[in-house]
């Protein structure tokens, strides 16, 4: 039987020399292996109450839309700076070269409310950071953060359990 692993693909060289992409699209493209990634990504959090998923930019918001949708609760979209229509705010997180914005709403959440949140790779966890910031900024309590892939060379997943984050990943792929 095959596992979400299984659906994903990896694209040597992409985006740059020495990279190993791991390309969710495969994934996404085939019914069971989306309706098996989005059972097993609330699977841990099964029985317990969710006001919003939040979902980082872009492939995260195919994950968010679904599970929000599953769950019968609010989607909030954490997009990159510039992108969102209205009063936002914003928090700044490192790349490898350089700095990056992401935004939300700034009455996206409401104090108190519980929040999961999704996207499809953890790697350094940049950007998950920022997102999990912007939430708590606006009052949200994280109950879990849930993750396709991760890439655990790159330390994201200790970066988020540091900060008490819970954390849930389907599968694990090694080297960059």
């Amino acid at each position: 039987m095959k596992q979400v692993k299984d659906y994903i693909r990896t694209i040597v060289d992409f985006p740059h020399e020495g990279i190993l992409f791991r390309d969710v699209t495969t994934l996404f493209a085939d019914p069971r292996g989306l309706r098996m990634c989005i059972d097993q990504l609330l699977h841990p959090y099964a029985g317990q109450r969710f006001d919003k998923v939040v979902a980082l930019e872009a492939r995260g918001f195919i994950l968010g839309g679904a599970i929000a949708h599953q769950l019968g609760v609010g989607f909030v979209p954490i997009r990159k700076k510039g992108k969102l229509p209205g009063a936002v705010i914003a928090e700044e997180y490192t790349l490898e070269y350089g700095q990056a914005t992401v935004e939300v709403h700034d009455d996206a959440i409401s104090a108190g409310e519980q929040v999961l949140v999704v996207d499809d790779l953890l790697a350094t966890g940049g950007t998950a950071e920022a997102g999990i910031k912007l939430v708590e900024r606006l009052g949200g309590e994280i109950i879990g953060c849930a993750f396709v892939v991760d890439l655990p060379e790159l330390g994201g997943r200790e970066k988020l359990e540091a900060m008490g984050m819970n954390v849930h990943v389907l599968c694990e792929f090694e080297g960059l």
